[in-house]
């Protein structure tokens, strides 16, 4: 039985159509995550080459992020203004652009500035993908069509570096060609014509509030924003402190971005025929055991590759069936409110996440983040058992 209003109308569509839209706003959203993958370490490497510290170069990145947590409750409003596809074309072209005027200025201050646009562009076109999805899904298969999404972003991300090696190193032409990206991105949407899910309704206040009535699946985006983010910038690190060779080292994060590809299609099936809630849950808790092991396998390289392998897959599902569950309780404007605020906490929790562990890696040698990431994991599983446990009283 469908579980909404929208969910009634979703279910009646032809199955030939939910193909059509659905897979438009995915493969749109996946060009942007090639893009984007290739513009973070892209503009690292060249702000490097130009003498700029670590430091600034890290500002830069979280001046992006910041633009999402900024702009990610307007979203929802401008849509419903100006129309989902409108936006949707705005932003591709305002995401395109940003990347490719970053030859044109030298200045530090117009890097930050075009950052923070570039930022907001992604973030809007976060926002907008997801909720097309979301709605879009029919109901009883919601979780394996966000399963097959979040496969096909991972490997978007996963192309875009694989260019800049390709490439031979960071050049300009490379950020002509991210652009190029946005411009094909717009294409899918382009032939799904008025396939785009209308914003009805009213959302019962803002992302702020939204974050409030569902707690368990936004505050899911939160976590795994700061441990992805947290195991890109330290994994490889920890892998080289406890011992391993600098190649093992880095296969670890090879092995975390790959459990996280070929997991998420059966987990989001999973949560199509059990309470997403409780799968949320056990994915929480079966990422902290993995951390909290990674210190006793840390003398054997194959069981510690075995469990990063197994915990990038399974942290991933936070956000699969995060994004399952706010599609199933949400309709209309109020879903693009909740996944306004689901990429919001994302975005927060890979601003904070990343400083937060480093802090606990340098002053606790050498399991620092393993101990660190799994802090985060059990905090999350105690509010949610909370929560659970509140709502069966």
């Amino acid at each position: 039985m469908p579980d909404s209003p929208q969910d009634a109308m979703t279910a009646q569509m032809p199955i030939r159509r939910h193909a059509m839209t659905i897979g438009a706003a995915i493969t749109c959203i996946t060009l942007v995550g090639v893009a984007l993958s290739l513009s973070s370490p892209l503009i690292s490497l060249v702000m490097a080459g130009r003498g700029i510290s670590a430091t600034v170069i890290g500002l830069n990145t979280a001046f992006g992020s910041s633009a999402t947590l900024m702009m990610a409750p307007l979203i929802p409003r401008v849509a419903k203004a100006i129309g989902l596809r409108a936006l949707l074309f705005l932003t591709l072209a305002s995401g395109g652009t940003m990347m490719a005027l970053f030859p044109a200025f030298d200045s530090l201050a117009a890097w930050f500035a075009l950052r923070f646009v570039f930022g907001a562009s992604v973030g809007t076109l976060f926002v907008l993908s997801e909720y097309w999805i979301a709605a879009t899904a029919p109901p009883a298969r919601r979780g394996m069509i966000m399963g097959i999404y979040a496969t096909a972003l991972s490997l978007g991300f996963a192309a875009g570096p694989a260019l800049l090696a390709a490439a031979g190193g960071a050049s300009q032409t490379l950020f002509f060609i991210g652009a190029s990206f946005f411009a094909v991105a717009a294409l899918p949407i382009l032939l799904a014509g008025d396939g785009a899910p209308p914003l009805e309704g009213k959302a019962r206040g803002n992302a702020w509030t939204l974050v409030l009535l569902a707690p368990i699946a936004t505050l899911a985006s939160f976590l795994y924003g700061a441990v992805e983010q947290s195991s890109f910038a330290f994994l490889p690190l920890y892998g080289e402190i406890i011992g391993l060779t600098t190649a093992q080292a880095a296969l670890l994060l090879t092995l975390f971005g790959l459990g996280n590809v070929l997991s998420q299609v059966p987990i989001g099936i999973l949560s199509d025929r059990m309470d997403r809630r409780l799968l949320i849950l056990v994915c929480a808790l079966v990422t902290l055991a993995g951390v909290l092991a990674l210190p006793f396998a840390a003398g054997t390289p194959t069981a510690m590759m075995a469990l990063v392998f197994v915990t990038g897959g399974v942290v991933g599902g936070l956000y699969t069936v995060g994004l399952a569950h706010l599609g199933a309780r949400f309709t209309g404007s109020e879903l693009a409110t909740a996944n306004a605020a689901f990429v919001m906490l994302y975005a927060f929790g890979m601003f904070v996440g990343s400083p937060a562990v480093g802090v606990v890696v340098d002053a606790v040698r050498p399991h620092g983040f393993a101990y660190a990431v799994a802090a985060l994991c059990a905090a999350y599983c105690v509010l949610v058992a909370m929560r659970m446990a509140a709502r069966r009283d």
